[in-house]
């Protein structure tokens, strides 16, 4: 019995699905339909030569010469809903599995009239999850570029004064957020890496755990530097977080930091193949309560560890599997999943160390090798 064939639509520098299936980079959405055991890509004239050339193995259809096809049928602007309806009565093909992803317009375009198109979501590839040893290398050069961008942001971070007034200075001047941001990014763009959204969080503002940061950074409170760009030629991410104190850490930071490591290292111990996403999170929320870090609602506010412990990196900065407070996930060999455990309270400051390990046949491999150093 043969598989139902496959359709998607989207480009592929945004789309995980379309760039695993190609691995072509095409900024604007194209079609891929995966018929019977073949495989064919409608590509603008623009692009049609890079992809026969990338790849040799699919049918490369023209854009344009399938659109002047569908005109000749009576449709005078015909979008790519349209050109993907002639493609597939073309090959008769009348039912086909899309991504769960794919765009609700366009699925009724498809599907409108008298077409006679049924269209079913699924995951299209869930083998994704699993990652083949060529990937791992991909993820670890991604990982290579995001150590070096947070090195580069901690030596900027350790190059400053500290004033009596309690502040950072760089060059006599106030060193913030952003200028450590920006720092991180222009060696990771050296790099080949693009990165995004880079957290640079010191003091209260690294208690809320995706809060970028911004303005003046502080001496003695911890900074919360997150990372995680993405590889410019291959697609695969990085991410990385470490949590540092310019000046001296006070008691109090000094164990929320050990408790951070201690669960990280706890739960790094027990991910091996069949372990349970939730699981794993329970272990994390289990250590944190028994070192007296409770997790609560307190003056409106979220404190504790109210995150998940992890997930899945590949050719997203989020996929399968997760290690989260609800997850069914069952961890498998070649998995490759980041381990970020945290604790936020206001006063002290947050704190989050995060790494990245596959999964192997007895344990785990830590592909992430910058070291954890709290006071700079």
């Amino acid at each position: 019995m043969t598989s139902r064939p496959l359709l998607m639509i989207a480009d592929s520098e945004t789309d995980a699905d379309m760039l695993y299936a190609t691995r072509l980079f095409v900024p604007d959405p194209f079609i891929f339909l995966r018929v019977r055991g073949e495989t064919h890509l409608v590509m603008s004239d623009l692009e049609r030569d890079r992809a026969a050339k990338h790849c040799p193995r699919f049918t490369i259809h023209s854009l344009s010469e399938l659109r002047q096809s569908v005109i000749d049928q009576g449709i005078r602007r015909p979008q790519l809903a349209d050109i993907a309806r002639h493609l597939l009565q073309t090959l008769r093909v009348r039912r086909a599995n899309v991504p769960s992803r794919f765009p609700f317009g366009l699925a009724h375009q498809l599907q409108q009239d008298d077409s006679g198109i049924q269209l079913a979501p699924i995951t299209p590839f869930p083998e994704r999850a699993v990652k083949t040893p060529a990937e791992i290398r991909k993820l670890r050069q991604a990982l290579q570029m995001t150590e070096a961008g947070l090195e580069a942001g901690i030596h900027l971070i350790r190059k400053a004064s500290v004033k009596a007034n309690g502040g950072l200075y760089l060059r006599g001047r106030p060193l913030t957020s952003e200028q450590v941001r920006a720092a991180i990014h222009t060696e990771i763009a050296g790099r080949g890496g693009i990165p995004r959204n880079t957290i640079v969080a010191g003091g209260n503002q690294g208690c809320d755990p995706h809060e970028r940061g911004h303005g003046r950074l502080k001496a003695n409170v911890p900074i919360i530097i997150d990372v995680f760009p993405r590889s410019e030629t291959t697609g695969y991410f990085g991410d990385l977080t470490r949590t540092v104190v310019r000046g001296t850490a006070s008691e109090a930071i000094r164990q929320q930091y050990a408790a951070v490591g201690e669960a990280q290292n706890q739960v790094i111990r027990a991910i091996r193949p069949g372990a349970l996403g939730r699981t794993l999170h329970q272990q994390v929320e289990a250590t944190f309560d028994s070192l007296g870090y409770p997790t609560r609602r307190h003056r409106g506010h979220m404190e504790g560890f109210f995150h998940g412990t992890g997930h899945g990196l590949g050719l997203e900065i989020h996929e399968a599997p997760s290690l989260g407070k609800t997850s069914t996930d069952r961890l498998e060999r070649g998995h490759v999943v980041t381990v970020e455990p945290g604790l936020y309270y206001p006063g002290v400051g947050g704190i989050r160390l995060e790494d990245v390990v596959v999964v192997e046949e007895n344990g785990v491999k830590k592909l992430t090798r910058l070291p954890h150093i709290l006071e700079l």
